[in-house]
């Protein structure tokens, strides 16, 4: 950091099937921030980010973290995403005191492992489990099979779903575990099909959600789909046809497409005019980026990571109609969930 700049550091999967994904999220942060640089930035220092690859792999996100933190001389850690990956940091965090705000994609042991230097807006994976479950279980249905991505998320995901299940006395129809690189989707399809569910609970990301429903339909089975939030609706409906029940996902973050709260025209504005795609991933970047930006003012001018922490733990905002509460002393900021259907065309309705 200097008089002029704080520099946010991010280890994420950039790259493969689920890097275009982050790209949109961080993308989405990117406006907060321009906007924000362009009135000249917080306390006269402009913030710019550096993301880093790490391909989803722990031992790559250690040394992207050891980077950012000695060669890049970032202040705090900005949109950094994965369980495995944030978990392997935590000694990292912990030990630089650099805070980490609005990570993506992170499991709620992992979030337990970084508890003190981390601060994660989206609602916990066990609050989306039991919502899509109850919600499943109002509407009568109770064959639900698991898809998730083979990664320590997606296994932490399953034990949230099938726990959630269990208070209604069901059992998976059945479990597959899906590759990032979308290689097992076809045989997931098919183990999806033959066991004849009701709907589909999904933690897949990127393009691999698409692949999957895809192939349970080739396989002869129309079941109804149902995402955890971060199965991107946009970029599943361009890779299969939805239909049947189609597809449904559990969303952690406000509608983008609201007209009531100013931060959210505010956000379409910036996103049209820097050409962004407008959608729940940009959103969360955004709003993501917007709990930095006022966590870095309330932490004053004489700016250390001993005071944006302070700072952040004492933070209670509503934003877009969203409430995000630290107070509490836990890693997690909000309880927002909202379930969406995703329409053939990939537009999202409430």
């Amino acid at each position: 950091m200097s008089d002029s700049e704080i520099l946010l550091g991010s280890s994420a999967v950039l790259s493969g099937p689920l890097g275009s994904q982050i790209k949109v999220v961080h993308n989405g942060a990117g406006l907060a921030f321009d906007a924000i640089n362009e009135q000249g930035g917080v306390g006269g220092r402009k913030i710019k980010l550096v993301s880093l690859d790490d391909e989803l792999k722990p031992e790559k996100a250690v040394e992207n973290y050891g980077k950012l933190l000695n060669d890049h001389r970032v202040f705090a850690f900005f949109g950094c995403v994965g369980s495995g990956t944030t978990a392997a940091a935590a000694k990292l965090l912990q030990q630089s005191g650099a805070p980490s705000v609005g990570g993506y994609g992170v499991g709620d042991t992992a979030r337990e492992r970084v508890a003190g230097s981390a601060y994660f807006v989206r609602a916990s994976n066990a609050r989306e489990a039991q919502a899509l479950v109850e919600h499943l279980t109002t509407v009568g249905v109770n064959k639900m099979a698991i898809a998730h991505l083979d990664n320590p998320g997606g296994a932490e995901a399953v034990k949230l779903i099938e726990a959630a299940m269990a208070t209604h006395k069901l059992t998976p129809t059945a479990v597959v575990s899906v590759k990032g690189d979308g290689s097992t989707s076809a045989a997931a399809g098919k183990t999806l099909a033959d066991s004849q569910p009701q709907a589909v609970l999904m933690y897949l990301a990127g393009t691999v959600a698409g692949e999957v429903i895809k192939a349970t339909y080739g396989a002869g089975s129309k079941p109804m789909f149902y995402g955890m939030s971060v199965v991107p609706g946009e970029v599943t409906a361009k890779v299969v046809n939805l239909q049947a029940g189609g597809l449904a996902i559990s969303q952690v973050m406000p509608y983008p497409w609201g007209e009531v709260e100013t931060v959210t025209r505010d956000y379409r504005r910036l996103a049209e005019r820097a050409q962004v795609p407008v959608g729940y991933g940009s959103f969360e970047g955004y709003l993501n980026g917007l709990v930095m930006i006022e966590g870095l003012k309330r932490a004053g001018r004489d700016l250390t990571r001993a005071r944006l922490h302070a700072a952040l733990r004492a933070f209670k905002m509503r934003l877009a109609g969203m409430d995000i509460d630290f107070t509490s002393g836990s890693s997690t900021g909000s309880k927002f969930i909202e379930m969406v259907r995703v329409t053939p065309e990939g537009r999202f309705v409430r």
